[in-house]
């Protein structure tokens, strides 16, 4: 194909993924703990805003 990448030899797809994998998962992790933090903030909010108002139980 015209605007295709030249053809790349085994070892240097090996190399390229390995250095890939050497970054982590760095994404993923912050990813994680921003969902994390949202549902922490949420039930925060629901206890604050729904039971605490209701009062002790009977």
């Amino acid at each position: 194909m015209i605007n295709s990448d030249p053809p790349t030899s085994p070892a240097a797809a090996d190399q390229a993924v390995d250095e890939v994998v050497a970054q982590g998962p760095s994404g993923a992790i912050l990813l994680a703990g921003i969902a994390t933090a949202c549902v922490v903030a949420m039930w925060f909010a629901f206890y604050l805003f729904v039971f605490l108002p209701r009062g002790p139980l009977q």
